[in-house]
Protein backbone atom coordinates (compact mmCIF):
# COMPACT_ATOMS: atom_id res chain seq x y z
CA UNK A 1 0.00 0.00 0.00
CA UNK A 2 2.84 2.41 1.15
CA UNK A 3 4.19 2.16 -2.90
CA UNK A 4 0.79 2.64 -4.17
CA UNK A 5 0.26 5.55 -1.90
CA UNK A 6 4.09 7.31 -2.78
CA UNK A 7 3.07 6.68 -6.29
CA UNK A 8 -0.16 7.99 -6.69
CA UNK A 9 0.81 11.14 -5.01
CA UNK A 10 4.30 11.43 -6.99
CA UNK A 11 1.44 11.58 -10.25
CA UNK A 12 -0.96 13.70 -9.18
CA UNK A 13 1.93 16.29 -8.37
CA UNK A 14 3.49 15.82 -11.85
CA UNK A 15 0.16 15.97 -13.40
CA UNK A 16 -0.94 19.12 -11.83
CA UNK A 17 2.48 20.60 -12.09
CA UNK A 18 1.95 20.06 -15.62
CA UNK A 19 -1.67 22.02 -15.72
CA UNK A 20 -0.33 24.95 -13.33
CA UNK A 21 2.56 25.58 -15.39
CA UNK A 22 0.29 25.12 -19.10
CA UNK A 23 -2.02 28.00 -17.97
CA UNK A 24 0.54 30.00 -16.36
CA UNK A 25 2.43 30.15 -19.25
CA UNK A 26 -0.45 31.69 -20.78
CA UNK A 27 -0.79 33.93 -18.78
CA UNK A 28 2.20 35.54 -18.31
CA UNK A 29 3.55 34.83 -21.64
CA UNK A 30 1.59 33.80 -24.55
CA UNK A 31 -1.46 35.87 -24.21
CA UNK A 32 1.10 38.86 -23.77
CA UNK A 33 2.87 38.26 -26.40
CA UNK A 34 -0.30 38.27 -28.76
CA UNK A 35 -2.05 41.67 -27.21
CA UNK A 36 0.21 43.61 -29.50
CA UNK A 37 -0.58 41.52 -32.56
CA UNK A 38 -3.86 42.48 -35.16
CA UNK A 39 -7.29 40.63 -35.14
CA UNK A 40 -6.64 38.38 -37.36
CA UNK A 41 -3.50 37.13 -36.02
CA UNK A 42 -5.00 36.67 -32.03
CA UNK A 43 -8.16 35.24 -33.45
CA UNK A 44 -6.51 33.04 -35.61
CA UNK A 45 -3.70 31.68 -33.44
CA UNK A 46 -6.19 31.33 -30.40
CA UNK A 47 -8.23 28.99 -32.71
CA UNK A 48 -5.61 26.91 -33.69
CA UNK A 49 -4.62 26.39 -30.48
CA UNK A 50 -8.19 25.84 -29.25
CA UNK A 51 -8.31 22.82 -31.88
CA UNK A 52 -4.79 21.57 -31.19
CA UNK A 53 -5.00 21.53 -27.43
CA UNK A 54 -7.81 18.94 -27.28
CA UNK A 55 -5.20 15.51 -27.17
CA UNK A 56 -4.45 13.17 -24.99
CA UNK A 57 -1.57 14.50 -23.54
CA UNK A 58 -3.40 17.50 -22.48
CA UNK A 59 -6.35 15.60 -21.89
CA UNK A 60 -4.96 12.51 -19.60
CA UNK A 61 -2.79 15.26 -17.00
CA UNK A 62 -5.76 17.83 -17.02
CA UNK A 63 -8.65 14.80 -16.16
CA UNK A 64 -6.45 12.62 -14.80
CA UNK A 65 -5.19 15.13 -11.65
CA UNK A 66 -8.69 15.02 -10.12
CA UNK A 67 -8.73 10.91 -9.43
CA UNK A 68 -5.20 10.76 -8.80
CA UNK A 69 -5.73 13.86 -6.02
CA UNK A 70 -9.03 11.81 -4.69
CA UNK A 71 -6.63 8.28 -4.69
CA UNK A 72 -3.85 10.41 -2.83
CA UNK A 73 -6.66 11.73 -0.39
CA UNK A 74 -7.96 8.05 0.68
CA UNK A 75 -4.65 6.68 0.68
CA UNK A 76 -3.92 9.36 3.32
CA UNK A 77 -6.90 9.21 5.33
CA UNK A 78 -6.40 5.14 5.38
CA UNK A 79 -2.39 4.35 5.79
CA UNK A 80 0.46 6.69 6.21
CA UNK A 81 0.82 10.74 6.40
CA UNK A 82 -2.35 11.43 7.73
CA UNK A 83 -0.39 15.11 8.46
CA UNK A 84 -0.68 15.65 4.35
CA UNK A 85 -4.13 15.06 4.49
CA UNK A 86 -5.31 18.46 5.27
CA UNK A 87 -3.15 19.70 2.28
CA UNK A 88 -4.89 16.72 0.04
CA UNK A 89 -8.51 17.72 0.40
CA UNK A 90 -7.53 21.67 -0.42
CA UNK A 91 -5.24 20.36 -3.34
CA UNK A 92 -8.58 18.58 -4.49
CA UNK A 93 -11.15 21.51 -3.90
CA UNK A 94 -8.58 24.48 -5.78
CA UNK A 95 -8.31 21.87 -8.49
CA UNK A 96 -11.81 21.41 -8.51
CA UNK A 97 -13.23 25.03 -8.45
CA UNK A 98 -10.02 25.14 -11.43
CA UNK A 99 -11.63 22.94 -13.63
CA UNK A 100 -15.26 24.31 -13.28
CA UNK A 101 -13.82 27.82 -13.94
CA UNK A 102 -12.20 26.03 -17.50
CA UNK A 103 -15.79 24.33 -18.10
CA UNK A 104 -17.80 27.37 -17.24
CA UNK A 105 -15.69 30.36 -18.53
CA UNK A 106 -12.83 29.58 -20.79
CA UNK A 107 -14.48 26.94 -22.80
CA UNK A 108 -17.30 28.62 -23.81
CA UNK A 109 -15.55 32.29 -25.17
CA UNK A 110 -13.61 29.03 -26.77
CA UNK A 111 -16.66 27.86 -28.55
CA UNK A 112 -17.70 31.20 -29.45
CA UNK A 113 -14.56 31.86 -30.99
CA UNK A 114 -14.64 28.76 -33.16
CA UNK A 115 -18.43 29.55 -34.44
CA UNK A 116 -17.47 32.89 -35.39
CA UNK A 117 -15.95 31.36 -38.65
CA UNK A 118 -12.58 31.48 -40.46
CA UNK A 119 -11.28 34.94 -39.87
CA UNK A 120 -10.44 35.13 -43.40
CA UNK A 121 -14.35 35.72 -44.00
CA UNK A 122 -15.18 37.27 -40.65
CA UNK A 123 -16.64 40.75 -41.08
CA UNK A 124 -16.00 42.54 -38.03
CA UNK A 125 -13.10 40.75 -36.11
CA UNK A 126 -12.02 43.41 -33.28
CA UNK A 127 -15.48 42.86 -31.95
CA UNK A 128 -15.03 38.75 -32.36
CA UNK A 129 -11.98 39.86 -30.61
CA UNK A 130 -13.15 42.22 -28.42
CA UNK A 131 -15.76 39.78 -26.96
CA UNK A 132 -12.79 37.02 -26.46
CA UNK A 133 -9.80 38.63 -25.16
CA UNK A 134 -10.45 40.35 -22.07
CA UNK A 135 -12.66 37.63 -20.34
CA UNK A 136 -10.33 34.80 -21.36
CA UNK A 137 -7.39 36.50 -20.11
CA UNK A 138 -9.17 37.22 -16.68
CA UNK A 139 -10.33 33.86 -16.24
CA UNK A 140 -7.63 32.27 -17.77
CA UNK A 141 -5.68 34.08 -14.61
CA UNK A 142 -8.47 32.87 -12.42
CA UNK A 143 -7.68 29.31 -12.95
CA UNK A 144 -3.72 29.70 -13.44
CA UNK A 145 -3.68 30.84 -9.65
CA UNK A 146 -6.09 28.04 -8.80
CA UNK A 147 -3.85 25.46 -10.58
CA UNK A 148 -0.07 26.90 -9.01
CA UNK A 149 -2.00 27.13 -5.41
CA UNK A 150 -3.24 23.08 -6.09
CA UNK A 151 0.01 22.55 -6.89
CA UNK A 152 2.05 23.68 -4.28
CA UNK A 153 -0.52 22.12 -1.58
CA UNK A 154 0.32 18.87 -3.15
CA UNK A 155 4.26 19.82 -3.29
CA UNK A 156 4.10 20.23 0.92
CA UNK A 157 1.41 16.85 1.28
CA UNK A 158 4.38 15.07 -0.14
CA UNK A 159 7.30 16.70 1.74
CA UNK A 160 5.26 15.63 4.95
CA UNK A 161 4.16 12.18 3.75
CA UNK A 162 8.04 11.49 2.87
CA UNK A 163 8.62 13.43 6.10
CA UNK A 164 6.48 10.65 7.96
CA UNK A 165 7.68 7.37 6.16
CA UNK A 166 11.28 8.91 7.43
CA UNK A 167 10.12 8.80 10.70
CA UNK A 168 8.31 5.78 10.66
CA UNK A 169 11.09 4.09 9.33
CA UNK A 170 13.66 5.07 11.86
CA UNK A 171 11.21 4.27 14.69
CA UNK A 172 11.31 1.08 13.33
CA UNK A 173 14.76 0.43 12.72
CA UNK A 174 16.45 -0.79 15.96
CA UNK A 175 19.45 0.54 17.60
CA UNK A 176 23.06 -0.91 16.58
CA UNK A 177 25.98 -0.95 18.84
CA UNK A 178 29.34 -0.80 17.82
CA UNK A 179 31.24 -1.07 20.72
CA UNK A 180 33.11 -3.79 19.02
CA UNK A 181 32.66 -6.09 22.23
CA UNK A 182 30.42 -9.69 21.59
CA UNK A 183 27.33 -9.78 23.14
CA UNK A 184 26.86 -13.23 24.85
CA UNK A 185 23.70 -14.74 23.44
CA UNK A 186 23.74 -18.19 24.98
CA UNK A 187 23.81 -19.55 28.60
CA UNK A 188 27.75 -20.88 28.49
CA UNK A 189 30.37 -19.55 30.72
CA UNK A 190 34.21 -19.57 30.14
CA UNK A 191 36.54 -21.78 32.37
CA UNK A 192 37.48 -18.17 34.11
CA UNK A 193 33.74 -16.82 34.61
CA UNK A 194 33.30 -20.49 35.75
CA UNK A 195 35.78 -20.08 38.29
CA UNK A 196 34.65 -16.56 39.22
CA UNK A 197 31.27 -17.58 40.05
CA UNK A 198 32.38 -20.83 41.68
CA UNK A 199 34.30 -18.58 44.71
Amino acid sequence: MKTAQTGTLVAAVVASGLMAGLFAAFAYAVMPGLRGTSDHTLVATMQGINRSILNPVFMLPFVGSIPLIVLAVFFAWRGHGRAALPWLVAALVLYLVAFVVTGAANVPLNDELERAGDPDSIGDLAAVRERFESAWVTWNIVRALLHSAAFACLVWALVLYGADRFSAGRAATPPSYETGTPLRTGPALSTQDGHEAGR
